[in-house]
């Protein structure tokens, strides 16, 4: 049963709803956020009065049973408010997503035991109640090249213990369980899997995040010297992360899509309102810009709700996935390009710190970036254009 007040009818719709009217209220605070570059403590405050934790999980677990396809609508429509609270939202989904969505049929192929089903429920409904997941991928050096993970695993009487450090952990401090991804110690080739370590002795944040953009998501670097329970191992099979990420790499890539659309919408909604303040809208250079601007996210939010459409309809296909990866290129370069036409448009005055587009615009400048950056992406689609396989052919390791 949820800890907090329910949205009725609970649905995927009433989600969309509940984000739509909490964005005046995530916008009015985003600032003060950015600023201090602390963790938008009131943001999630209210997403769990709302349930909205528990967006991605099955309605008989007590959730709103969202598809991907609502996912990307929810998300980018958060992003509308403040991005860093929208990305914080979308490490938490990911692991929360993954976690519904993968099929029973597929995970039974593979090996596991009746006992991880028990366990994933169990993290479902807590997401319900309002816990929060982080996703501790991202090391030093390698970034979230799976196959280069530096954390370890061993076993160990009962479980596991983790050893290492992660980089880049959206929330990290607040979580209250981390989605951590570690190779076995005693393996020759790469066997990297996936666990769930709750909140405890044995994690350390060490507060190193101080960047140019999303800087309310917290990001700092975690230090894991823990040991968990066998129930921990996500899924029940040890090395099946480098599996998961080509079958089913929407998670890995396309979710980030959507909180850059929301985020390209900002910049046009925010420059809008400061050109008519400043009796700017009415220059022909600037409707052009405005113009091509608004044309520009439309195509990108057409591009990222066709492929959240093919992933709640068709998902692993390979037409799917090629759709995953045009999205989140599509999705980081528009609103990069975007928002630099705009605060052009609006002018010197828009770029002094604690405008709302010098925010937007430095957020807006994360997305390519951000894993999978459009290099890897474009690269990615490349090698599937000249008839390749891109999850393959390539000099080193894609994940």
């Amino acid at each position: 049963m949820s800890l907090f007040p329910v949205v009725e009818p609970f649905s995927p719709a009433a989600a969309q709803e509940a984000a739509r009217d909490l964005v005046p209220r995530i916008a009015a605070r985003a600032q003060h956020y950015d600023a201090s570059g602390a963790f938008p403590s009131e943001d999630f405050v209210d997403l769990r009065a709302r349930s909205l934790l528990g967006l991605m999980v099955p309605a008989e677990l007590g959730g709103f049973g969202a598809s991907f396809a609502d996912y990307a609508a929810f998300a980018a429509e958060l992003a509308g408010g403040a991005g860093s609270t929208a990305l914080i939202f979308n490490m938490h989904a990911s692991v929360t997503g993954a976690l519904a969505h993968t099929p029973e049929e597929l995970l039974r192929e593979l090996g596991a035991p009746e006992s991880c089903f028990a366990a994933r429920d169990r993290l479902l409904a807590a997401a319900a109640g309002g816990a929060l997941y982080a996703v501790a991928m991202s090391e030093r050096g390698t970034g979230s090249r799976l196959s280069r993970t530096a954390t370890t695993f061993r076993r160990c009487d009962g479980g596991y213990r983790i050893s290492g450090s992660k980089a880049f952990v959206s929330g990290a401090g607040h979580a209250d369980a981390y989605l951590v991804t570690a190779r076995d110690v005693d393996a020759v080739e790469p066997k990297v899997s996936y666990f769930v370590v709750p909140t405890g002795d044995g994690i350390r944040v060490e507060p190193t995040w101080d960047s140019m953009g999303m800087r309310a998501t917290g990001s700092h670097d975690v230090h894991f010297e823990v040991s968990v329970g066998a129930d921990a191992l996500l899924g029940g099979i040890e090395g099946i992360t480098l599996l998961v990420a080509q079958v089913m790499p929407q998670w890995l890539v396309a979710s980030y899509a959507a909180v850059y659309v929301g985020v390209a919408r900002s910049a046009l909604r925010v420059g809008g309102m400061h050109l008519h303040e400043r009796g700017l809208h009415t220059l022909p250079t600037v409707r052009s810009r405005m113009g091509r601007a608004d044309a520009a996210v439309a195509a990108a939010d057409a591009v990222v709700r066709e492929a959240a459409r093919r992933v709640s309809e068709r998902p692993g296909e390979p037409e799917t996935n090629r759709w995953v990866w045009r999205a989140k290129l599509v999705a980081g370069d528009t609103a990069a390009s975007v928002a630099s036409s705009v605060l052009e448009a609006a002018g010197a005055s828009a770029t002094r710190r604690g405008h709302p587009l010098e925010r937007i615009y430095r957020d807006a400048r994360c997305g390519a970036l951000q894993p999978a950056t459009s290099d890897v992406c474009a690269d990615w689609l490349g090698v599937a254009v000249l008839g390749g396989d891109p999850d393959d052919e390539s000099e080193s390791p894609r994940w």
